[in-house]
């Protein structure tokens, strides 16, 4: 996978970060060494704002980095400047949205709980518009087809040469849920299974059966990076979406996850269940 631009800034402040501890310094004496304030430091290491790659250099310099080190950091700085696609679009996109596009163009795997609606990425036209409309009651319809381009345009992720895999742990509500109403959920149901015979895509179903479960509280994401340190967790909120980093929240939902799909149907079921469900 290639490394974007959000995962060379995440990867670049965490290096920043353990250098400058291990020659024990603070970060005002770090900062003022090389010229730049406690804060602009405080927010290179903590992944926010734009880097200049000369600071990158200096800092480099001051922590006895080795020449490799430098030269890697360095380019991290240069490459985090980069923007992705979606920056290119004459209609703006909500903020939590905007940064959904840029982990998610950078991930590895992606592992989803989905309770209302089949994950976004394996939606077919027709379902995610439906969906719009009844989330965004107050947008119109131009707004709704801008939002709904953007759902399709991330799903090229999935036909890439190397792709992400996909897991998903779908509810049965989600499953029998009329989104669009007959023939659309029915196209859909087929559009997942499709998909659910890619290598790269994992889909399995909750059943009703289960009862009570690891995940009631709703749907989420993880977003997982080339390593453990760059995953993400996103929790789909009315009006926007919350984005967690810290390594307990990381492990609640890692470990949340891997009870879902344990509990879940296995392969062979979910998609005879997915199949059943289509026909009725």
């Amino acid at each position: 996978m290639a490394v974007g631009p959000t995962t060379r800034r995440r990867q670049l402040g965490a290096e920043l970060r353990r250098l400058r501890e291990l020659t024990g310094l603070t970060l005002e004496d770090a900062g003022s060494r090389v010229g730049i304030s406690k804060a602009t430091l405080s927010r290179y290491e903590t992944k926010e704002g734009t880097v200049k790659w000369p600071a990158v250099d200096a800092l480099c310099r001051e922590y006895a980095a080795t020449d490799e080190e430098r030269t890697a950091l360095v380019e991290l700085a240069k490459g985090a400047r980069i923007q992705g696609w979606w920056r290119s679009l004459s209609d703006p996109i909500p903020d939590s949205m905007n940064l959904m596009l840029t982990l998610e163009d950078e991930v590895v795997r992606e592992d989803h709980y989905a309770c209302m609606y089949i994950p976004g990425l394996l939606q077919t036209r027709a379902y995610a518009e439906a969906v719009h409309r009844a989330s965004e009651v107050r947008c119109g319809e131009r707004e709704v087809q801008h939002m709904v381009d953007i759902r399709m345009k991330r799903q090229e992720l999935l036909e890439r040469d190397e792709p992400p895999h996909i897991w998903c742990v779908i509810d049965e509500a989600a499953i029998r849920r009329q989104v669009g109403g007959r023939e659309v959920m029915r196209k859909q149901l087929t559009h997942l299974m499709s998909y659910a015979e890619r290598p790269h895509v994992t889909v399995q179903v909750l059943p009703f059966t289960l009862g009570a479960h690891a995940a009631a509280v709703g749907s989420f994401v993880t977003l997982r990076g080339q390593t453990r340190e760059l995953d993400v967790v996103y929790v789909d909120l009315l009006g926007g979406g919350l984005f967690m980093e810290k390594p307990e929240e990381l492990e609640r939902y890692r470990l949340a996850f891997d009870y879902l799909s344990a509990q879940a149907l296995d392969l062979e079921s979910s998609a005879a269940l997915i199949d059943r469900v289509s026909k009725e």
